[in-house]
């Protein structure tokens, strides 16, 4: 194995330790404390190894952890120097160090104590650039109702009608408080299908307009008030500045032509084309809200894989590969994270959006069940056609608007997902790398796109490595403290980073 890879783990508090076994230009007091998986201060100490590296012992863990050239390689490492030292000799520490270590794998970064540490928690374009503020939002509507409450839920009845008298009411104001905006066909890009779905839609407002008011006048409908916000000034500023953001569909299409195809029946291709055809549709220039419902669906294939495979070991079907159902959790677990994040951004915050995610959702897991119960191999082919599409709209939408979303800050919900402590989960669906190797930085909403665009490229490898009948799909984490070797690798397509 060699000389042990050097690790400098310091962080927020700790003792003050001197480096005794360094050379003297190198000595310096250093504020040292651990932050781990777990992002919990620990102290530490700092002995000497080979060729004047470092190798950390830690105290104050539950277990031991050992730091070796392999282990290290995931970790992610800053220095805060409390006395400052010379460039030179500071850059040739970080040399020697960086050198037992890909640079892929480990960041080494050096603030001087007094310095703003949020700058240097981010990485990418988030280091280069300044930063946008971080401020509080959550526009969304079901959040409002369901960010509070037990963990467990009551009876359906109580649910059922709680939800239904919500969005009773959300469904009268969404049509009574509306504001149309003239039809201009020239304007309309859609073709035929668009202006007739335009001029339907709003014959459509105009005859519940109609009808609210005559229920309210003669047959006792209670008069229903606009839903009243407190102003604020920064949200409402972002939340028109999230009204620019646009996504040609041209360009996704451009770009799905020009990677590598995913091989599919036709009985496959058809319905996968027809619903991106409807989604181009339906959610013309409302991005957002086009990724709210694509999230809301993209949580079912792993529902129903879960539930189909609980199945056939319920009924002694089949066990051999039961590890799978964990990761399928991890990607649902992702993909909930995917929707809080576009819900926070607003959308979900139209009637009819809801009503149409929310149903295609039941509908598409009642499908994919049975394409399961049909072949497996077929419903993680149309899985890999579907989470393709969102890289691909995923990455064209974060080129187009890549200038604006790096001066809008990131989700709240973003922000505690991917600098969270606790990401053994993150890790858990991502079959195709070692735990802790991919650690996205929040520094604005063009990163948070871009974490969820390769998460998305994550879920494909999954669903490419769950076709390949002699690929042992098998939990990241247990290969990482189990020490299992899995012989067989997935092939991955040139589509994919």
């Amino acid at each position: 194995m060699g000389s042990p890879a050097a690790c400098m783990l310091l962080a927020r508090t700790g003792p003050s330790v001197r480096f005794p076994h360094l050379p003297s230009s190198a000595a310096t007091d250093c504020t040292a404390a651990a932050s781990l998986r777990w992002r919990m201060p620990l102290d530490c100490s700092l002995i000497r190894s080979e060729d004047h590296l470092l190798k950390l012992s830690v105290t104050g863990l539950s277990r031991r952890e050992k730091f070796g050239s392999s282990s290290c390689s995931n970790l992610s490492v800053r220095a805060l120097q409390k006395n400052a030292i010379s460039t030179e000799d500071d850059s040739s520490l970080m040399s020697s160090v960086a050198g037992k270590v890909p640079e892929h794998e480990v960041e080494l970064k050096s603030q001087r104590l007094g310095s703003d540490e949020s700058s240097a928690d981010h990485s990418g374009t988030a280091s280069e650039e300044a930063l946008p503020k971080r401020i509080q939002f959550d526009y969304g509507f079901q959040a409002r109702f369901l960010r509070t409450g037990p963990t467990v839920p009551q009876n359906v009845f109580k649910l059922a009608f709680e939800n239904f008298g919500r969005e009773w009411r959300a469904l009268r104001r969404s049509y009574l408080f509306r504001v149309l905006k003239p039809i201009r066909p020239a304007e309309i890009e859609g073709g035929p299908f668009q202006l007739v779905g335009a001029y339907t839609g709003r014959g459509l407002i105009l005859f519940l307009r109609g009808l609210d008011k005559f229920l309210t006048l003669y047959d006792g409908l209670k008069e229903i008030q606009p839903v009243k916000q407190q102003p604020n000034i920064e949200q409402d500023e972002l939340r028109e500045q999230l009204k620019k953001l646009k996504l040609s569909n041209k360009k996704v299409w451009e770009r799905e032509k020009a990677r590598e195809q995913v091989e599919a029946p036709w009985w496959i291709l058809g319905p996968y084309y027809f619903l991106c055809w409807m989604l181009d549709v339906i959610f013309e220039d409302r991005p957002i809200q086009r990724f709210w419902f694509l999230e809301t669906v993209a949580r079912m294939p792993y529902f129903s894989y879960i539930s189909m495979l609980h199945l056939y070991e319920t009924l002694g079907w089949w066990r051999s590969g039961a590890e799978v159902r964990k990761v399928h959790f991890a990607e649902e677990w992702n993909e909930m994270h995917h929707l809080k994040i576009m819900e926070s951004l607003g959308g979900d915050l139209e009637w009819g959006d809801r009503f149409f995610a929310q149903h295609a959702a039941f509908f598409y897991y009642w499908t994919l069940n049975a394409m399961f119960l049909i072949s497996p191999t077929v419903a993680y082919n149309f899985s890999e056609l579907i989470e393709s599409h969102a890289v691909d709209t995923y990455g064209e939408f974060a080129d187009e608007n890549e200038e604006l979303l790096k001066t809008l800050p990131p989700s709240p919900v973003a922000v505690a997902y991917y600098e969270s402590g606790d990401l053994y989960m993150y890790d858990e669906f991502q079959t195709s790398r070692p735990p802790e190797s991919r650690r996205p930085k929040m520094g604005s909403l063009y990163d948070v796109f871009m974490a969820i665009c390769g998460d998305e490229g994550e879920h494909v490898k999954t669903m490419v490595a769950c076709q390949q009948l002699d690929t042992q799909v098998v939990s990241p984490n247990r290969v990482k403290y189990s020490g299992q070797k899995v012989e067989t690798e997935v092939e991955i397509p040139d589509r994919l980073p």
